[in-house]
């Protein structure tokens, strides 16, 4: 396992879209393990491929701890949200863009279908916290980053605050 560089906006993977995955083998494997460490080690909760430069359909999440405290992840591979129901408004974060952290309107239940590392076919629903970690993840797939749910103000305002940073080779790791 290595932890892989986390691409930051605007770098053009991020807004590519990405290819569902046929292949469930080692390779995807790995995948699945250094997006975990990464994520674990940025810290996050959450990662999608596109963030560390692959553009195919795959998030890791964490959103909870076992009874000892460690950590577990879920890779979902090709995951599309399939049902949806309700409204609320949470602050969201994320490790390719730095430094600005907003309220977002999402969807307050999701049920997700998604396939396994062994490439079967499941569903898992989730609400409150969890259904915002996999709404955004699942929004990276698409080229659509939480910035985008910003209002054209708050979005200028950081887009110059980066375009200012890439000018002063400034830009935090």
């Amino acid at each position: 396992m290595s932890i892989q560089k986390i691409y930051k906006y605007p770098a053009p993977v991020l807004r590519q879209k990405t290819e569902s995955i046929s292949t469930f083998d080692d390779t995807l494997l790995s995948l699945v393990r250094d997006m975990a460490e990464t994520m674990y080690d940025a810290p996050g909760i959450g990662l999608a491929a596109p963030q560390i430069g692959q553009s195919v359909k795959l998030i890791v999440v964490d959103t909870t701890k076992d009874k000892e405290g460690e950590p577990r992840f879920m890779p979902l591979i090709n995951p599309e949200i399939v049902a949806h129901e309700g409204t609320q408004i949470d602050e969201e974060g994320c490790l390719s863009v730095l430094d600005l952290t907003a309220t977002v309107k999402r969807y307050k239940k999701v049920t997700v279908s998604y396939q396994d590392l062994q490439g079967q076919a499941q569903e898992l629903s989730a609400e409150d916290r969890f259904a915002v970690v996999l709404q955004h993840e699942i929004d990276h797939l698409n080229g659509i980053l939480f910035l985008d749910y910003l209002s054209p103000l708050k979005r200028a305002l950081y887009k110059k605050k980066v375009k200012k940073w890439l000018a002063e080779e400034e830009y935090p790791a």
